[in-house]
C-alpha cells in the first residue's frame, strides 16, 4: 500500500513540473534520487492536493464511463438474446394479463433499496398501465432477519386471493420501518388490514408448497447473477439494483418500439 501511495504521488507530483522529459527518464529520475518528488510537494502543497483532487476525479469519471460502456453493451446482448425466467401465470403478478411486457421484481421485503425499488414499480405501472404487467419473486437475503417471514406471509396470502396479497406487499414496502421494528406483530396485523383469513393464513404459512416456490426463486436469481437486490428483468432484459424510473423507461420504450 505505501508503494502504491508514493508511485501515485509521484505520478501527480511531476505534473507539476514544466518541462517534459520522457517516462523512463522521470522514472530513472526518481529512483536515483527520490527527494526531488517531496521537494516538489513542499514547493506548493496545496497545488499538489488539487492536482491529486482532480486526477482522483478524472479517474472517478473513466471508471464510471467505462462501467456504462460495459453495462450499455451487455444491454445489447441482452436485447439480442433475452434472459428466460419462469414465467407461471397461476402466480400473483400486478398489471394486465395480455401486457406487452413482463417484468421479473426479484426482492427482499426488508431491503431498504426494494423500498426505492418498489416505488420506482410503482411509477412504471401508472406510466404504461396497459403495457406493463410484475412479477413479484423473492430474493430475501441472510442479514435479513424478517425477510423471509414477509415472503412466506406474501405467498401465504396469494393462496387465498391474489388482490389481498397484492395490497399486503404494497403495505409492507409502503411501512417498511414498522417491519423493523414490530417484525412478526406488523406481518400479522398487516395481513389482516389486507382481508386475509387469519386462521387459514396461520395453516398455510407451514405449507412446503411455500418453501419449494421461494427456493426456485432464489435459485432462478442466482442463475440470472443477481446476488443483491432489488434485480430486475424486463422482457428477458437486466437491471441490477434500485434504478430510477428513467432506466425503466429507456427499456421499456425501445422493446415497445421494436415490437412495431
Amino acid at each position: 500500500m505505501k508503494a502504491f501511495k508514493l508511485a501515485t504521488i509521484t505520478a501527480l507530483a511531476l505534473s507539476l513540473v514544466n518541462c517534459a522529459p520522457s517516462a523512463k527518464q522521470l522514472k530513472e529520475a526518481v529512483e536515483k534520487d527520490p527527494s526531488i518528488v517531496f521537494a516538489a510537494i513542499e514547493k506548493d502543497p496545496e497545488q499538489f492536493i488539487e492536482v491529486v483532487n482532480k486526477a482522483a476525479q478524472g479517474a472517478q469519471k473513466k471508471a464510471q464511463e467505462k462501467a456504462m460502456a460495459e453495462e450499455g453493451k451487455k444491454r445489447d446482448e441482452e436485447f439480442k438474446n433475452p434472459l428466460k425466467p419462469a414465467i407461471d401465470e397461476s402466480r400473483v403478478f400486478f398489471g394486465p394479463k395480455d401486457a406487452k411486457i413482463t417484468i421479473i421484481e426479484y426482492s427482499d421485503f426488508q431491503c431498504p433499496y426494494c423500498s426505492k425499488g418498489h416505488a420506482t414499480i410503482d411509477e412504471v405501472m401508472k406510466a404504461y398501465p396497459k403495457d406493463v404487467r410484475v412479477f413479484y419473486k423473492h430474493l430475501p437475503l441472510d442479514f435479513h432477519p424478517m425477510a423471509m417471514p414477509a415472503a412466506r406471509y406474501f405467498e401465504a396470502i396469494a393462496m387465498q386471493d391474489h388482490a389481498k396479497a397484492e395490497k399486503f406487499y404494497n403495505l409492507v414496502f409502503e411501512n417498511q420501518g414498522e417491519l423493523n421494528a414490530k417484525k412478526e406483530a406488523f406481518l400479522k396485523d398487516t395481513a389482516k388490514k389486507a382481508g386475509a383469513d387469519m386462521k387459514r393464513l396461520e395453516k398455510d404459512l407451514k405449507d412446503e408448497k411455500i418453501t419449494k416456490t421461494i427456493e426456485a426463486d432464489m435459485e432462478e436469481a442466482r442463475k440470472f447473477n443477481f446476488s443483491g437486490t432489488p434485480g430486475f428483468l424486463i422482457n428477458g432484459v437486466s437491471l441490477r439494483g434500485a434504478y430510477p424510473f428513467s432506466e425503466f423507461k429507456d427499456i421499456i420504450d425501445r422493446i415497445l418500439k421494436e415490437a412495431k
